[in-house]
């Protein structure tokens, strides 16, 4: 780690770790987990610690985390504690779809009598209430479809009971009134025994002789039947093997980069103070980049001016629950615009904000303020840390609000000074977040965003391949892409991978879409068509049926697709050979006689958008709005480019794509929507009163246009909404597919 030497201010902080550790006797805590570590590592399977871990120097030399203590202030008590005397919690994310194979080297290693997943108890949620209750009332599937519509995540209690009250539904008023009821009774209560999301608990002696054990729904898992909370009681030893969807991503990047040029990446030699980078950053360009890819985010963006890592630490844990609601975020962009104006109680305190300008954004700094300025041990602040994140379920702050006080007042500090750092512990409940955890996401933020500048095409299929994953969809991810200059190719079974790939010059690749995007396609379907292709290429779509063995109905959605165009003259050509395809028997396979074509009139421009939409999910051809431009201007409509040219405070109106609905706890009942067209996102604030007077608008609409009045500040536009109109009739069948978060 320390190829030069190793510091010595990080050799005190190594020794004095590893006295603790062996004091407590963690070491083979720590030794269970490299060795996970670098089992995955010596497979080429991406992973980093990240959380508390992250504040350890022995963490970083053993590979677990890869922040290093010589550019960050750590605070180990923030992960080990003499007076909390419990086992470390190391959490270590692997590549989502490989990480199966890191649990299977557990299992064998220890055994299944002495490895074992940790479960999780799943309560039920307004939704599955709705669900199991409506299903006990002997409502259709149909009937429950319906009324779980009118519950978004967001709701607040009473919110689906005004919506019931304002829609025609099937079921009688007394049925309803007794569904309600029942909903809010059973929201809450537990529902199932579900698996942890990776926590493993390892034994020395066999866990049967401590807790019942059982097989998981999936193959080759077992799992004990209590939870996590239990076993923290306990003192097992858990290790927890976490899945993140970035990481599939990087290393999907990094294999095609190194396949169409040969250079072999990693995190470790991506440059890293790269200007261009930072550029990117600062202009809020982040679709699909990791942490920073959320529209509260891309705001935040071109306001903080993030021009070095440690600027990205702060930037991924500022946009979030506990800084907002402790009021940090303004005084911090106060403080950044006028350094020289920021005033420190006192030169200790400085030493703990002086990083964070004077403002306490993370865990970390809360701790070292309780043991500067309040008189705590390390230990006593790490209790602190605890008693804030559960203060809103259980309190238990009170008795840390005394202390606190007399603490700070008996060495010289305000009371009005000690009552703010004590309002903004209380923000930290919601979810102050750990520096060391902000870093360690924060150098796959770096990554993530150099490679969307410098390898766009990679960045933009890698991310599509590793899909699900993320806040945006393919559509998005090839829109931004094309507007960043990248060649999108459509699907074509003559020279699609399953995975999308990179063809063309090695200086800018263009993108070629996977077969992977035709709906109702499987992978051993793409499969068998990859490997006939590799034998010979295919002749016609009679021969690409032969030769593949695929069935009608994958016929079909190929021709449906678009994806058989080099095989026939057009998509309606080929769905019409597609549904003619004979299949004859043994001696008579491949011997049918070919039939005249048949002359069909060739789809429009809109027809095939549409098709590319439903069939794939996004399209290669011009933007739906694209083709709507000419009367949507007629009508007084400003595109997202022309937002940057007009000034605040104009009257506009705006259409678009809905592709995000977000409703962020922290925003006071505000929704925030992003509408795309041919040019770019339109954000849009959509204000409590305007949001429930106009709600089916809001979520029942494909193309959503708003009018409103354009609000800029720190080169952001927004369009407050006064208006909302449901313009889906002028896409003709294409449908919202919208991801809605809370």
């Amino acid at each position: 780690r320390w190829p030069h030497g190793v510091p010595e201010a990080v050799r005190d902080t190594l020794e004095r770790e590893l006295a603790l550790i062996a004091e407590l006797r963690y070491e083979h805590f720590f030794l269970t987990v490299e060795d996970v570590v670098r089992y995955a590592r010596e497979n080429r399977i991406l992973c980093q610690g990240r959380g508390s871990a992250a504040n350890s120097a022995v963490c970083y030399a053993l590979g677990i985390t890869d922040v290093d203590p010589a550019r960050m202030n750590l605070l180990f008590e923030r992960f080990i504690s003499r007076e909390r005397n419990e086992p470390p919690d190391i959490d270590v994310d692997f590549e989502h779809e490989r990480r199966e194979e890191v649990m299977q080297y557990i299992y064998e290693k220890y055994g299944r009598e002495r490895a074992a997943l940790a479960a999780t108890v799943i309560c039920y949620r307004t939704r599955s209430a709705i669900r199991d209750v409506a299903r006990a009332l002997g409502a259709s599937d149909r009937d429950i479809q319906r009324l779980t519509r009118l519950h978004m995540w967001w709701d607040r209690p009473g919110e689906v009971r005004r919506q019931m009250a304002t829609r025609a539904l099937p079921l009688p008023a007394a049925r309803v009134a007794l569904l309600m009821r029942l909903v809010r009774e059973l929201v809450g209560f537990p529902r199932h025994l579900s698996q942890h999301v990776g926590g493993f608990v390892i034994s020395g002696e066999p866990l049967s002789a401590l807790v019942p054990i059982e097989n998981a729904a999936m193959a080759d898992r077992t799992v004990i039947q209590w939870d996590k909370d239990d076993l923290e009681s306990l003192g097992l030893l858990k290790v927890d093997v976490l899945a993140l969807g970035m990481l599939t991503a990087l290393r999907r990047c990094f294999d095609l980069v190194e396949g169409y040029s040969g250079r072999r990446l990693t995190p470790a030699s991506i440059p890293p103070k790269d200007s261009a980078t930072f550029d990117m950053i600062c202009r809020g360009e982040t679709v699909g980049v990791f942490q920073i890819e959320s529209r509260a985010q891309m705001s935040m963006l071109p306001r903080l001016q993030p021009r070095s890592f440690y600027d990205l630490v702060i930037e991924v844990a500022i946009v979030r629950p506990g800084p907002i609601q402790g009021d940090m975020v303004h005084p911090y962009l106060r403080h950044r615009e006028n350094p020289a104006a920021v005033r420190y109680p006192s030169e200790e305190l400085k030493g703990v904000l002086h990083r964070t300008l004077g403002v306490p954004i993370f865990q970390e700094q809360v701790m070292q303020i309780a043991v500067v300025a309040a008189g705590f041990t390390p230990g006593e602040a790490d209790g602190l840390r605890r008693a804030m994140a559960a203060w809103k379920r259980r309190g238990g702050l009170e008795p840390y609000r005394e202390r606190l006080l007399t603490g700070m007042t008996a060495r010289g500090y305000s009371s009005e000074f000690a009552e703010r750092i004590y309002k903004q512990i209380l923000g930290f409940g919601d979810y102050g977040f750990p520096e060391s955890h902000a870093a360690s996401f924060a150098l796959l933020t770096y990554v993530s965003s150099w490679l969307k500048c410098h390898e766009p095409a990679a960045f933009a299929a890698a991310l599509i391949n590793s899909q699900p994953m993320g806040f945006y969809a393919p559509a998005q991810l090839t829109q931004d892409a094309r507007r960043s200059g990248v060649t999108v190719l459509p699907v074509d079974v003559g020279v699609s991978n399953w995975d999308c790939t990179l063809e063309g010059s090695s200086d800018s690749p263009a993108l070629r879409l996977g077969l992977r995007l035709v709906r109702g396609l499987s992978e051993a379907q793409g499969t068998q068509i990859v490997q006939a292709r590799a034998e010979q290429a295919f002749r016609s779509i009679d021969d690409l049926a032969l030769r593949s063995a695929l069935p009608q109905r994958a016929l079909q959605n190929l021709a449906a697709a678009g994806a058989l165009a080099s095989l026939s003259t057009h998509r309606h050509a080929a769905s019409w050979r597609a549904l003619g395809v004979e299949r004859l028997p043994g001696l008579l396979q491949g011997l049918s006689a070919e039939e005249p074509p048949v002359q069909l009139a060739a789809p429009g421009e809109g027809k095939q958008i549409l098709a590319d939409y439903r069939h794939l999910g996004l399209t290669t051809g011009r933007h739906p709005l694209a083709l709507l431009r000419s009367q949507l201007t007629h009508l007084g409509f400003s595109s997202s480019t022309d937002l940057q040219r007009l000034d605040d405070g104009r009257r506009v109106r705006v259409g678009g794509l809905v592709t995000h609905m977000q409703q962020p706890a922290t925003a006071s009942g505000v929704v925030f929507a992003s509408l795309e067209d041919e040019t770019g996102i339109v954000n849009i604030i959509l204000w409590p009163k305007v949001f429930a007077a106009q709600r089916r608008e809001a979520l029942e609409a494909s193309l959503l246009v708003i009018d409103g009045t354009l609000q800029r500040r720190d080169r952001v536009a927004h369009v407050v909404a006064r208006r909302l109109h449901n313009r889906s009739s002028w896409l003709g069948s294409l449908r919202r597919s919208s991801r809605d978060f809370r």
